[in-house]
């Protein structure tokens, strides 16, 4: 009954406005304000701050700048091994599994279009058949976002959209939902092949950054827009791809026949940067 109270207010909620109104808080950099967010927030949501280079509210300019907090050097291990795939986030499956007949689980009983997804008919021909993976960083997790992979950005995608929650509850109740939640789609070719990662907005999620463009969301206005790279961006197997300041999901998209999980990766798994889920092939 309180899942589907809060799947029904979701709706009625201007969500872009209170994220951006969230956003503003966010930034504020008024010491005692700021402090107050913080403490509160690492008691609230029992935030482990032993694995960050700075600890202390104090050493904070604004509660973003707790939120996409760095770690310390050493505190996620990256396989040597080149062939296992391995968690690009701090998180938990939320699903994982093959694109079948063109679309994705959501969660039990729902499904949704690749194409859809990432909003390119033509990159989701390409992908059809391939693994997939669902990723959920709950409030308390690092929330950067690395490279499991060697990769060169070929693209980028800026997809408008709603900014429902991403957590289980939400899953399972609204049809579509990473479909149609306001996201990012970056592509990559690997030595395993063109894979896709979608940054997917949230409720309350002020921004979504990328290290080659900065902040991609929010913007002014609704747009979609396709970026198409004439640069040379390449990026190693751990390097920083992105950050969520708040929330959210990163969905994992691969060719057919590329990549196999782990017996032991299923969905609710936590995760930690840098954890093997599966082999690539």
């Amino acid at each position: 009954m309180i899942a589907k109270l809060f799947i029904a207010l979701q709706y009625l909620l201007p969500q872009h406005l209170l994220s951006r109104a969230v956003g503003y808080l966010a930034r504020c950099e008024w010491g005692p304000l700021k402090d107050l967010l913080i403490k509160t927030f690492i008691r609230a949501f029992k935030v482990q701050m032993d694995d960050y280079q700075r600890t202390e509210a104090a050493e904070f300019k604004h509660f973003n700048d707790f939120f996409t907090r760095t770690l310390k050097p050493g505190a996620r291990e990256i396989p040597e091994d080149a062939n296992t795939a391995f968690s690009p986030v701090d998180g938990a499956i939320s699903q994982l599994g093959m694109t079948t007949q063109g679309r994705l689980i959501q969660a039990k009983g729902r499904d949704y279009r690749l194409a859809e997804l990432l909003a390119d008919d033509a990159l989701a021909q390409r992908l059809e058949g391939g693994a997939f993976a669902t990723l959920y960083l709950a409030p308390k997790d690092y929330h950067r976002i690395h490279m499991p992979f060697d990769g060169t950005l070929t693209q980028m995608i800026h997809v408008p959209g709603d900014l429902f929650s991403v957590n289980n509850d939400t899953a399972e109740g609204v049809d579509r939902l990473f479909a149609r939640n306001e996201r990012v789609v970056c592509v990559f070719d690997t030595q395993h092949g063109e894979v896709a990662m979608v940054l997917v907005g949230a409720m309350i999620v002020a921004s979504i950054s990328t290290v080659w463009h900065g902040q991609v969301t929010p913007v002014k206005g609704v747009q979609s827009w396709h970026y198409t790279t004439t640069q040379n961006i390449q990026l190693k197997r751990g390097d920083e791809m992105g950050q969520f300041a708040l929330g959210s999901t990163v969905i994992l998209c691969t060719q057919p026949d590329r990549l196999v999980w782990d017996e032991s990766s299923v969905p609710g798994l936590p995760l930690r940067l840098g954890q093997p889920i599966g082999q690539w092939q």
